[in-house]
């Protein structure tokens, strides 16, 4: 893999954002290897990503502040600076469905996902015995009613203690508190198996089935205070018939949520992603 660095850039849209980023980054010697934009007029918003080969940039982490804050305030600009180099560290929490973090933890090993995973969470042992098999520590914390905040506080401990970045909610069948979100903004992402808007909330394959759809999804998105209306990056749908009954349903969308779940960690781990008004620009 090679050493790059990745800007993400959200400003009001004026003439000239490309030219200045490009500019400055050809003065300290950057060789880019992507770029791509994306302009909202209704918003007036300009987002952009760019990414660069490190080999001969001459700008370290501080230094790259400094010189940019110019360029940055010309445009007012909000800004991230990633770093290929620096790989994210995922937290996985997990029930009792464990066919996402089958996926997630095959990809990882695979070299699919540029990430260290060394945490999963659990409400049930269900699946201790598959964090073993991949040599990550697996804690198990039940939850009611009575022992939320209780739970929360220890899950809290965890993600401070094995520095985590990103939460994965891989089929996690609880409902996190508004504590929980606030901590972790754009933090958490979760697989809802729904094409959302369409049946939030629970058992959403037996009321698509009630409903007699032609079509089911899986949406993933990033955790909000309001229950699955978070900020959607990716989605994917099955045809299905009457034929179908709700097994049928459950078969085909525990697929769906496998990928559908997987690129949207991908992307986030990528620095793909850019949110705005609770919409998401994902960048090839």
């Amino acid at each position: 893999m090679k050493n790059t660095a990745t800007l993400l850039i959200t400003c009001p849209d004026a003439k000239g954002i490309v030219a200045a980023i490009a500019n400055f980054l050809h003065q300290h010697n950057a060789n880019i290897l992507h770029a791509d934009q994306h302009q909202d007029a209704e918003n007036n918003l300009f987002l952009m990503r760019v990414e660069w080969d490190l080999d001969q940039f001459n700008l370290d982490e501080a230094r790259f502040s400094e010189h940019f804050n110019q360029v940055a305030t010309q445009f007012d600009m909000t800004w991230q600076l990633k770093f290929s180099a620096q790989k994210p560290r995922l937290a996985i929490m997990v029930s009792q469905y464990d066919h996402c973090l089958v996926d997630l933890l095959h990809r990882h090993q695979a070299g699919e996902l540029a990430c260290e995973i060394p945490l999963i969470i659990s409400n049930h042992r269900d699946t201790e015995a598959l964090a073993a098999y991949y040599g990550i520590d697996f804690h198990h914390i039940p939850v009611t009613k009575e022992t939320k905040a209780t739970a929360e506080a220890a899950q809290f401990k965890l993600f401070d203690e094995y520095q985590v970045d990103l939460i994965v909610l891989a089929r996690y069948m609880q409902i996190l508190s508004a504590d929980f979100i606030t901590r972790y903004p754009q933090q958490v992402i979760n697989i809802h198996h729904s094409f959302l808007p369409a049946f939030i909330g629970a058992k959403p394959y037996h009321r698509a089935f009630e409903r007699g759809v032609k079509l089911i999804g899986a949406t993933a998105h990033y955790v909000t205070e309001v229950l699955d209306e978070g900020p959607i990056i990716e989605q994917d749908i099955a045809r299905i018939s009457h034929r179908d009954q709700v097994e049928d349903l459950l078969q085909k969308g525990r697929d769906l949520e496998r990928v559908v779940l997987s690129r949207a960690v991908r992307w986030h781990i990528d620095h793909r992603i850019l949110t705005y008004a609770n919409k998401t620009v994902v960048f090839d």
